[in-house]
């Protein structure tokens, strides 16, 4: 017995440093090899999921037909050749896109086993969203600025909203800012190690659901993303906020009957694209994340309802538009 000792101790010692290289090796993969994720989408029974791509395919329908039918006519019809329908064809450009980056994934998904996303797939989706989304909201502030100036100043609106300026506010406050805001939030998602799991308990790639699979110490990124909303949710709210009360004392001085209700159905449509889409976005990323399954449904407000409605509210309760449709019906029409 005592000459077997060694012998042993020799085997057990062999055995442990084989345990803690597996060990050693396992978590650097976990931390190192992560090549793709799997979206987790909504917990339902599979009978549903037919149900829900019939649902998803619809809505997504709508929207291509609504906002491409939105930027035709407000490309083809001169009388729609102003700052607030160029501003409206750059809301349905950024409404159809997002919208592109979320649905046909998760379409996919509701037919796939497995139900996977590669890591490069992962990083694009959630770049491409959060740019789009972010430029929407600025754009949104720069549209009631917009409106601001229409129903305040109206003697001054071609002047002040001159073609410079309005491409300037959509390139530089609205596209540029959403880029920024995108490229930090994207970059400082995926330098997190995920160790936990590769399942994301969403239905398309969204840093709170993925930062829930990290294993690193999430303080500085919470931060961060808190940051980055405050500086991004508060100035634009604060722009619409301000400028509907100049445009609601505006509107409150006219005598008119008539003039009161063009100005009132002016803004309504937008007040209402407002509300849905911030409403949705401040309980999605600054209300704690405590009910997942209640933030699928918060993100399927803006990431489909809201792209689906923009181009029902503005035409439908907008007469240029509506007598633009017109005019390009009946050559259609007249044509065959």
């Amino acid at each position: 017995l005592i000459d077997n000792s060694p012998r042993i101790c020799t085997y057990v010692t062999i055995i442990d440093v084989t345990i803690i290289s597996a060990m050693g090796h396992r978590e650097t993969s976990n931390h190192s090899e992560v090549t793709d994720f799997i979206l987790v989408s909504f917990r339902v029974h599979p009978e549903f999921h037919i149900l829900l791509f019939l649902l998803f395919l619809l809505v997504y329908a709508m929207i291509l037909l609504g906002n491409v039918g939105m930027m035709i006519i407000i490309m083809t019809d001169p009388q729609l050749n102003t700052p607030m329908y160029f501003f409206l064809g750059n809301l349905s450009f950024i409404d159809l896109f997002y919208s592109s980056v979320i649905a046909p994934k998760a379409m996919i998904n509701f037919w796939s086993e497995s139900k996977s996303i590669s890591y490069a797939g992962c990083v694009t989706q959630l770049f491409l969203f959060a740019l789009f989304i972010v430029t929407e909201g600025f754009l949104l502030a720069v549209m009631a600025y917009d409106r601001f100036i229409a129903i305040c100043n109206p003697l001054l609106y071609i002047v002040q909203m001159s073609t410079h300026l309005c491409a300037q506010l959509v390139a530089a406050a609205s596209y540029f800012c959403g880029c920024i805001s995108s490229v930090i939030e994207t970059s400082m998602t995926f330098t997190l190690p995920f160790c936990a799991s590769r399942a994301i308990n969403h239905f398309y790639c969204d840093y709170r659901p993925l930062q829930r699979i990290s294993c690193s110490d999430l303080y500085i990124p919470n931060i961060v993303s808190f940051f980055l909303c405050s500086i991004i949710i508060l100035p634009t709210i604060i722009v619409i906020i301000v400028s509907y009360i100049y445009i609601v004392s505006t509107v409150l001085k006219i005598r008119s009957t008539e003039g009161r209700k063009t100005g009132c159905s002016t803004c309504s449509s937008h007040l209402g694209v407002v509300s849905v889409l911030y409403g949705a976005i401040i309980f999605m990323y600054v209300i704690p994340d405590r009910f997942p399954e209640l933030s699928k449904v918060a993100s399927l407000c803006y990431t489909l309802v809201t792209p689906m409605l923009n181009p029902l509210i503005y035409s439908l309760r907008n007469k240029d538009v509506k007598e633009a449709l017109r005019k390009i019906l009946g050559n259609k029409l007249c044509l065959f």
